[in-house]
């Protein structure tokens, strides 16, 4: 008698044979399209954005990044991935923890909560701080009789990019949480760790990995921003002006070269994380398949 298991198992491996066995020419046709997409769209724009970058010399690329305002752009941009990310941070471990481990009523609410800015247009979420901490915004009045200013200063380019950028952290955590679920934790308890001990010394450990990459996204996202910070910098050069924002500035002024140089810095941080979360792809891919094989 035949094993039921082999049955439902036959066909499937029947299907990944045909995928996998398409003809020469359609796999190279695939493959050209693949790479001229990739050529065209990636590419491309890099080698003209550092080509434009260089097209003075050294000589005015330099002194492109070393104006008074390219270096305050750039000190910005730090400062607020600086803040935003370990908060992000927190926030992301702290709810994967309680989305994957724990079972309470709006679980599927906070979970649809952390989706919010993937739906919600960068430039709206930053017209919404603008109507609640605007001069006449729902808080502007009770803000402004205590000096409390939050619109065209860091703290509103923080929480605009901490915005756009919570969902990286704990969209990474969430599903391998779930995927490892609480046998480690349980054990650890059973064998006398507290609280503190389980999570520093196996929940993190073993979500090493994936908390690196989502780190790495969303440090990338919050150097990146524009829509969100555009709406609540106010444009102030030197003040509040982050990298994006001054490229905008410096080609709008037809300053090609200074705009092409700052644009440079924010394309190597791109390649650099593109590197790092390939890096990470294959190290944190071969933790989850040992962890699904476990």
């Amino acid at each position: 008698m035949a094993d039921p298991e082999i049955k439902s198992y036959e066909p499937h491996h029947e299907s990944q044979s045909a995928a996998v066995t398409e003809s020469r020419p359609a796999r190279l046709a695939l493959m050209a399209v693949a790479f001229a997409f990739l050529g065209i769209f990636l590419l491309l724009p890099l080698i003209i954005v550092f080509n434009e970058a260089f097209a003075k010399g050294i000589g005015a690329y330099t002194e492109a990044l070393g104006s008074a305002d390219t270096r305050s752009a750039i000190r910005l941009t730090l400062l607020v991935a600086a803040i935003s990310v370990p908060l992000n941070i927190v926030f992301g471990i702290s709810a994967a923890w309680a989305i994957a481990k724990f079972e309470f009523k709006g679980k599927a609410f906070l979970t649809t909560l952390i989706d919010l800015p993937f739906s919600v247009s960068p430039v709206i979420s930053g017209l919404v701080y603008v109507l609640l901490f605007g001069a006449q915004g729902l808080l502007g009045t009770w803000l402004k009789a205590r000096g409390i200013v939050i619109l065209f200063a860091v703290p509103g380019i923080v929480l605009a990019t901490i915005f756009v950028t919570f969902p990286f952290v704990a969209r990474e955590l969430i599903p391998l949480m779930q995927e490892q679920g609480n046998g480690d934790e349980e054990a650890a308890l059973s064998l006398g760790a507290n609280g503190w001990q389980t999570f520093w010394y196996v929940t993190l450990p073993n979500v090493k990995w994936g908390l690196l990459y989502g780190v790495l996204l969303c440090n990338a996202r919050a150097m990146g921003e524009f829509g969100a910070v555009s709406v609540v910098s106010g444009h102030i050069r030197g003040l509040t002006n982050t990298m994006p924002l001054h490229v905008e500035i410096l080609y709008n002024e037809y300053n090609a070269v200074g705009a092409f140089a700052v644009a440079s810095l924010l394309a190597g941080l791109a390649l650099v994380t593109l590197v790092l979360k390939t890096l990470l792809e294959m190290r944190y891919g071969a933790e989850i398949a040992a962890t699904r094989g476990h």
